[in-house]
């Protein structure tokens, strides 16, 4: 196998099969596209991420940046590599033709995307933060800010990032204090300390800008005294020359487990009398505003976890092959010749749950970037806003999801390694370094949990988690004509149930007031809820390959058999979970909350 980022089979079965990308032509904004030209853009991203951003993925862990004299200094093949991918257009993918993007449908731009990210996630983070802040200034921004500011980001002349929590605050952004004072011009001047400021300095781009949280002086305390500031490193001129140094400082670096490639900074604001700040949107909804971004990321965050597990798994698989050792269970010569490690029962066993793990949460994924475009090109508004519901109720779950269990992808890819699984001299360990952040960037898992459990599916009065369970539904009954599918449907089924008994009992709960003891397992839900949907998501796949077990397929029969099987896994190893969670979850159970401090 020469790369080990994905499986082009698997690829072109989810985009071209199970999701039906080419669907998305039929929006005015996709019909130059053709099958051929999305599989180009797909072509040449892979071979991107293989060529560019592979090759250095250890380099850049291995000497990560340093703080030297006031700057950052890194390898120089990060800089290399995010030239040749502003060269080639991908940068801004799925960017207007007008602003040097290729106008791609959003499952295949975040394709292009997540192969970056499996090849060098560290080096992808500056392109993605970059992307995601240009995005945010296209909505919420004034058009001087999009021409000043968002389209040399788009091109990557500038880079950007996303300034949210500070030192004393965490994950608590009511409690930020990082001020905005207003001057005559229209300016803003900014004061404070922001940390883990991922891309936060760098000398790769002409200009970093930095999307800021901040408060003005008559603001009103907790989130709804939060504004959004763009703030230039360097200060860009009418002209859109650069001008001099902004008042913003490097503080110093942060070195963490994973990422090592990307810079995480502290960042100072106003040493020198104010950093020169422009207000995004309207006073005291920065929160809301910078959703926009945070949601975005959010989904970035899933799709990296689901490729750092998926390149884990293809690593693990190759060595899984290659790798003689030990005899079958039957076999009592000593003599007798090893034989490769696939072809033990607990090999077999791991790399089926990796597969079913990281091809489901690429599934996942895919299902929102699908969502994307109905949001905003369905025909009609009934159907953009059921897109725009359901991809709300779904964001959770596809941040939180993945970053579990593809990381549990990463864990299972060294036990096959075995010992060698835990050196430096293979890549597994490192993916799984890099993995680990995941599950707290963009929101923790009890975050996630507590918005889906204590808004999201409740929204609307239910509509969109009975739209979501509806087609669940429908599937199962589809997947109950099917011999092969009948026992995983009855499995999901099942699942099914349990999951919406419990929803109803914590939403009587919510219902009574005590929101404390009705959200108290909310990360538990996340996971059985989350269990649900993969399940869902994997039966469709059982359903398209039962389609092209019988020729009317582009893949090999093997191929398709193996999604069936792990389908199977899916619905005999993971689903009867759910059932297990959901007693707890209907139990309304309180130990958690009862226990007290003291007691620890």
């Amino acid at each position: 196998m020469q790369q080990k980022i994905i499986n082009p089979q698997d690829l072109a079965f989810q985009l071209f099969e199970l999701h039906d990308v080419e669907q998305c032509l039929g929006f005015e904004r996709y019909s130059d596209h053709s099958r051929e030209t999305l599989q180009a853009a797909l072509d040449l991203a892979l071979k991107v991420a293989a060529e560019e951003f592979a090759p250095h993925a250890r380099l850049v862990d291995e000497e990560e940046p340093r703080f030297e004299n006031g700057r950052v200094e890194m390898r120089p093949e990060v800089k290399k590599a995010l030239g040749v991918l502003k060269d080639t257009g991908l940068m801004a993918a799925g960017q207007d033709y007008e602003r040097g993007g290729m106008q791609l449908p959003a499952a295949v731009t975040q394709m292009c995307v997540g192969m970056l990210k499996g090849a060098n996630v560290g080096t992808q983070g500056y392109a993605g933060l970059t992307i995601a802040a240009a995005n945010l200034i296209m909505v919420q921004g004034s058009k001087e800010q999009q021409s000043r500011f968002a389209e040399p980001m788009m091109a990557g002349r500038f880079f950007g990032t996303m300034c949210l929590t500070e030192p004393h605050s965490g994950s608590s952004l009511g409690d930020l204090r990082t001020r905005a004072e207003p001057r005559p011009d229209g300016t803003y001047r900014l004061f404070g300390n922001k940390i883990f400021i991922s891309g936060g300095d760098h000398e790769l781009s002409e200009n970093i800008i930095h999307m800021v949280l901040a408060r003005l002086p008559d603001a009103p305390s907790g989130v709804k005294g939060i504004s959004l500031f763009l703030v230039p490193k360097i200060l860009v001129n009418d002209d859109g020359s650069l001008g001099e140094r902004n008042d913003v400082a490097l503080a110093g670096l942060i070195h963490k487990m994973g990422y090592r490639g990307t810079t995480s900074t502290m960042l100072n604001f106003g040493e020198k009398g104010g950093a020169v700040g422009y207000l995004v949107g309207e006073p005291n909804k920065g929160l809301a505003a910078m959703f926009h971004m945070m949601n975005e990321a959010r989904v970035g965050v899933g799709l990296g976890s689901v490729m750092l597990g998926y390149t884990g798994y293809l690593h693990a698989l190759e060595y899984a092959r290659e790798r003689n050792q030990g005899r079958p269970i039957g076999e009592k010569d000593p003599a007798a010749p090893q034989v490769p490690l696939i072809r033990h029962g607990d090999i077999r066993r791991m790399l089926l749950a990796q597969k079913a793990y990281v091809e489901g949460g690429l599934a996942l994924c895919l299902q929102g970037a699908m969502l994307v475009d109905e949001k905003k090109f369905a025909a009609t508004d009934a159907q953009r806003n059921l897109a725009a519901g359901l991809l709300d109720l779904l964001t959770p779950v596809i941040k939180s999801w993945p970053a579990r269990y593809c990381l549990e992808a990463n864990s299972l890819a060294i036990q096959v390694h075995g010992g060698y699984g835990y050196t430096r001299e293979y890549p597994v360990e490192q993916f799984y370094r890099d993995n680990r952040l995941n599950p707290i960037h963009e929101g923790t898992h009890g975050i996630q949990g507590i918005d889906l459990l204590g808004r999201k599916v409740s929204m609307a009065g239910g509509e969109f988690y009975q739209e979501l369970m509806r087609r669940i539904e429908s599937a199962i009954a589809d997947a109950r004509q099917e011999p092969r599918l009948a026992d995983s449907a009855d499995r999901l089924e099942q699942a099914v149930a349990a999951i919406s008994e419990a929803t109803d009992v914590i939403n009587e709960e919510k219902a009574r007031g005590d929101k404390e003891k009705a959200l108290a397992n909310a990360t538990l839900y996340l996971d059985a809820f989350g269990h649900v949907v993969v399940g869902w998501i994997w039966l469709r796949q059982g359903l398209k390959a039962v389609v092209g077990l019988a020729g009317k397929g582009e893949q090999t029969p093997a191929f398709y058999e193996g999604k069936i099987k792990a389908c199977e896994y899916f619905a005999r190893y993971e689903l009867p979970g759910v059932v297990s969670s959901a007693e707890l979850l209907k139990a309304v159970d309180t130990t958690a909350l009862e226990i007290l401090e003291d007691q620890f």
